[in-house]
């Protein structure tokens, strides 16, 4: 497995980055000026991809992180997250995500050392242009997590 940056044609990965964010018109907010990145096995098959954006004040976000269903529970999140806390620790002091209120990914990110930081309220019912359900619940509000970099 290696984890290789993507500069250009980004969205031939884009079956993986719906898994992260149903919404096509969002994703084109943040894909160009973000920095992308794709875990694929020896075969060169993705496995798991990560867009992250700078945000300024030494913040650096996840916009986007999936796995292909396939290897979920596998680790390949985590390790895509552990490749970008010692990628970017030093340039940035803050690495940031924003999720839906789910019982699957909130306690993912708490796993991998990230603490709850702020809300926006009903973040998913103004941004996009349908319900979005994760593991039987509506996602309403929108939470971001934050992890220090240093």
């Amino acid at each position: 497995m290696k984890i290789q940056k993507v500069t250009e044609n980004k969205k031939q990965y884009l079956s993986l980055l719906l898994l992260a964010d149903e919404q096509e018109s969002l994703i084109d907010g943040y894909l160009d000026r973000g920095m992308m990145y794709v875990l694929v096995d020896v075969d060169d098959n993705a496995i798991c991809e990560c867009v992250v954006t700078d945000e300024g004040n030494g913040v650096l976000e996840i916009q986007s992180i999936a796995t292909a269903p396939a290897f979920h529970g596998k680790g390949y999140g985590r390790a895509m997250i552990e490749f970008l806390i010692q990628t970017y620790r030093g340039q940035f002091s803050v690495l940031r995500v924003g999720t839906g209120d789910s019982p699957l990914t909130i306690p993912f990110y708490e796993a991998c050392g990230f603490v709850r930081a702020y809300v926006i309220p009903g973040y998913f019912l103004t941004h996009y242009d349908h319900p979005i359900y994760e593991a039987g619940v509506l996602l309403v509000d929108k939470i971001y997590l934050e992890k220090t970099l240093s």
